[in-house]
């Protein structure tokens, strides 16, 4: 789905795809339009994760969490994709920084089991088979073999893992950017990938950024002492880390199609893989 596939779904959910801002394109097409931001999903394969969304929004709300807000509790459904309304946050005030986040993952991390909501499991490689369908033959089907090996090496080895804290809810994308520092302060954005598992997810994604994209270590380290723990003490750090480094690769592989740049990146990823080089730069996409 590119931009243009994703307005023509806008306007057959009955909004001005016209007056829609391209915020993100990625497994959503995300818009502002007005005091809403719209959410486009890529297939219909994404309405039961965009029905627990729109859920989780009211349980996080109910828990005083600081999240993102729906507008609309139940998704459209047009031309056979999911389209779900969120209230539009205020300008944010500036960047958000990794120190932003520990103080919304500990608050999530201190959460109970939500009542009536069952949360899936984190299953990071989960998306590894559609992204590498979706790539089809943009990619070398060797490097897709390689990554489907991966896959079903670290599945086992992340599902026998003791972790450190005690398991429940995790946002399970924990990234600044997906923190919106408005006025009132740092909130809680994009929760299609909120979990039941192993709180180390929600850890190992900074420690993954700190080696791999360059993410300052001082503010690392602001990171892991805003949340009182370095997920890198932990000896299951490194299969976690392999695990989303796998999905990594094959979530970008999605946009070879129909982007140069997205199969430039995904070749580099690879081959860094294939190397063995734990500190090839990779750049966010």
């Amino acid at each position: 789905m590119d931009e243009a596939r994703a307005r023509e779904i806008l306007a057959a959910a009955g909004l001005r795809a016209d007056g829609a801002r391209l915020l993100a394109l990625g497994e959503n097409a995300v818009f502002a339009l007005g005091d809403l931001v719209v959410k486009v999903g890529r297939d219909a394969e994404l309405l039961p994760r965009a029905e627990r969304e729109l859920a989780l929004a009211g349980w996080l709300e109910s828990a005083g969490i600081p999240a993102v807000r729906a507008a609309e509790p139940a998704p459209l459904l047009a031309e056979g994709h999911p389209v779900t309304l969120w209230h539009r946050l205020p300008e944010a005030v500036r960047p958000s920084e990794p120190r932003d986040l520990a103080p919304l993952l500990r608050a999530v991390h201190a959460l109970p089991e939500p009542a009536g909501l069952d949360l899936p499991r984190r299953e990071l490689l989960g998306g590894v088979e559609r992204w590498l369908r979706l790539a089809g033959d943009a990619i070398d089907p060797a490097d897709a073999a390689f990554l489907r090996e991966r896959r079903d090496a670290f599945a086992p080895a992340a599902a026998a893992l003791v972790p450190h804290l005690e398991p429940g809810p995790i946002h399970g994308d924990a990234l600044p950017r997906n923190v919106h520092v408005g006025p009132g302060g740092p909130v809680l954005v994009d929760l299609e990938t909120f979990s039941s598992d192993l709180r180390e997810h929600d850890l190992v994604v900074l420690a993954l950024s700190r080696d791999r994209y360059g993410l300052d270590p001082v503010a690392y380290d602001a990171f892991t002492e805003a949340y009182g723990w370095d997920v890198r003490a932990w000896e299951g750090c490194a299969v976690l880390r392999g695990a989303r480094e796998t999905a990594s690769c094959a979530w970008v592989a999605q946009h070879a199609p129909v982007n140069p740049k997205a199969l430039a990146e995904f070749e580099r990823r690879v081959a860094s893989l294939r190397d063995g080089d734990p500190e090839v730069r990779w750049y966010p996409f």
